[in-house]
């Protein structure tokens, strides 16, 4: 990973759960050192540790000062080196308590001053957004609504970089090594064979095994996508299953250290490779950008050490400038020899990257049979002009609003930015009905506004009282439209009754049912197979829910279905 700053630093027991003590500290007593020698030691460490702190509360004060005089990017370019200085230092972080406790404390810090609060501007004290925000809210301003920050997983990276492998893991035979090297001729680009890659294989055979199974399924949603840029920025195609190791393909993974995304990107190499990064968006988090930005950095750094992909690999995960410091006790530019010299986690790091390249390459040759990827992500674009609600985008395409999320990871609100164009990520199919549905509405509504479904046969008066308005506000809204044969109508989002209609089958006195029931799936079970149980219609059932119908739920995922009269009850549930 690019080790990195992140914005949710809010959720401090994440961190406290891998405060584990290391064994040692970068710079190791030597040996044959008498005990008289070991305070000296703790010292120096000690005077290492102190100024690494001096240097970086210096970059933070600095930062603080382009802050106050409203020189954001200058107090952003400070802020980054406040947190580079401590991760690129060479210390182990997590070994001296002491500096983790002030980078942790530092990060919050960081994140309090560049980050607003996730509440309103109408309910916050003016002199606080005009420090958060640089510019005080303006009276016209419409309320936020839908504003919730998105969530966050924690990294694979965490567990990795602790990682003890047992002694049956390590039990390597010289025809395992051969078999090593004979696999390593599928994979375009070269890479030094050794033990410790096949005690990975062995490590994912056995108790990683569900890891190993997760990440070859969710490869499938991005891998399509991540080969095609790696292969433009001249990247072998092959080290993006380097994104399996760093975020087990989630664009909300966030580790120990607060790198984010798939690519696990820090602010600072992430605004150098173009990545925006403000109150409203994170694209760190985002698909194609992030792709793209990991892809130059990749590059770049295997440019700097003359195309050795296990130097650059990591590199990209602890700083290049801890693998040079590593290369000049050495003398050699070779990861197996700086392997003494370097963090535990990139230790981990490569040998591990390098066993999920050659089991996702031939994964019935190590066992994982019948793993299906799940399919490439299907979406449509569209260009908005100013900032519009995702529940607003959700009900415009049929989905929901956890599936928009999803498509649009970056997103840090529910809410796309306001005062300037975004393109947003529709379902597959959708982007047409999206955007004739958003000329309907200006684009100064387009935060507060949302739709409702109209049902053939529905008067206009039913529509209106559903809405919570009167009909000539409803048609107001809905200016040029004809709303007798329109399925969907625009109404305020704050006068919204959550209720619906459906019209009674003739000669029948049944009763209209409302809103939606919930299931929850069981281990193997699909959208399609939950709806033929129900006599429910697979793609309306699967648009509900953000997924596709094939898709493989988890055991225990909470599923809608429209709620019918007419729907046969499962006999398994």
């Amino acid at each position: 990973m690019t080790i990195g700053l992140r914005r949710t630093i809010t959720n401090i027991t994440l961190f406290a759960a891998l405060a584990v003590p290391a064994a040692s500290i970068y710079g190791q007593i030597p040996a044959g050192s008498s005990a008289r020698d070991i305070p000296t030691a703790v010292q120096q460490a000690e005077d290492q540790v102190q100024k690494v702190i001096v240097k970086a509360e210096d970059h933070f004060r600095k930062g603080k000062l382009n802050l106050e005089d409203n020189k954001r990017d200058q107090a952003r370019d400070e802020f980054d080196r406040a947190v580079d200085s401590i991760l690129e230092s060479g210390l182990d972080v997590r070994a001296s308590q002491r500096l983790q406790g002030f980078y942790l404390e530092l990060v919050e810090r960081i994140y309090r001053e560049e980050v607003p609060l996730g509440r309103a501007p109408v309910q916050a004290n003016v002199s606080e957004l005009v420090a958060q925000n640089g510019v005080a809210p303006q009276k016209s301003d419409p309320p936020q609504v839908g504003f919730s920050e998105q969530k966050f997983e924690p990294s694979p990276l965490d567990e990795l970089s602790k990682l003890q492998l047992t002694q049956a893991e390590q039990d390597v035979s010289e025809a395992d090594v051969l078999a090593l090297e004979q696999a390593k001729q599928n994979v375009n680009f070269a890479f030094s064979t050794h033990p410790l890659v096949q005690q990975y294989i062995n490590y994912y055979q056995g108790r990683g095994r569900a890891t190993m199974e997760s990440g070859l399924r969710r490869s499938g949603q991005y891998m399509k996508m991540a080969r095609q840029i790696f292969k433009e920025e001249g990247v072998p195609v092959d080290v993006t299953w380097l994104g399996q190791v760093e975020s087990a393909w989630k664009p909300k993974a966030m580790s120990w250290a607060a790198a984010s995304g798939l690519w696990q990107f820090i602010p600072g190499t992430g605004r150098q490779y173009g990545l925006r990064q403000t109150a409203w968006l994170d694209e760190r988090n985002s698909f194609e950008q992030a792709t793209r930005a990991s892809a130059k950095y990749l590059k770049d750094l295997a440019n700097r050490y003359h195309g050795n992909w296990e130097l650059a690999m990591a590199a990209y995960n602890t700083g290049a400038g801890n693998i040079d410091r590593a290369i000049s006790r050495t003398g050699t530019a070779n990861f197996w020899a700086i392997y003494p010299y370097i963090a535990q986690e990139t230790r981990n790091y490569v040998p591990n990257i390098l066993a999920t390249i050659l089991i996702a390459k031939n994964p019935e040759k190590y066992g994982f049979k019948g793993i299906r990827p799940e399919p490439a992500m299907a979406y449509d674009r569209v260009q908005v002009a100013n900032a519009t609600s995702l529940q607003l985008v959700a009900e415009a395409t049929d989905t929901s609003v956890d599936h928009i999320r999803s498509l649009n990871p970056e997103l840090r609100r529910d809410v796309t930015p306001r005062g300037e164009a975004y393109t947003v990520r529709v379902p597959g199919g959708k982007g047409q009905q999206f955007h004739a549905i958003l000329k309907r509405i200006p684009a100064e509504r387009r935060e507060t506004a949302r739709l409702i479904s109209v049902v053939p046969g529905e008067d206009l008066q039913n529509v209106a009282n559903r809405a919570g308005v009167s009909v000539a506000q409803l048609q107001a809204m809905n200016t040029g439209v004809d709303l007798k044969s329109t399925n969907k109508v625009v109404v305020p989002n704050s006068s919204l009754r959550l209720s619906s209609w459906r019209r009674a089958k003739p000669g029948t006195t049944e009763t209209v049912s409302a809103g939606l029931n919930k299931i929850r799936a069981r281990k193997g079970d699909t959208i399609a197979r939950i709806a033929a149980a129900r006599n429910l219609d697979a793609n309306e059932v699967a648009r509900l829910n953000g997924v596709t119908p094939e898709t493989e739920l988890r055991a225990g995922q909470e599923i809608r279905l429209p709620a019918t009269t007419g729907a046969a009850p499962s006999r398994r549930r």
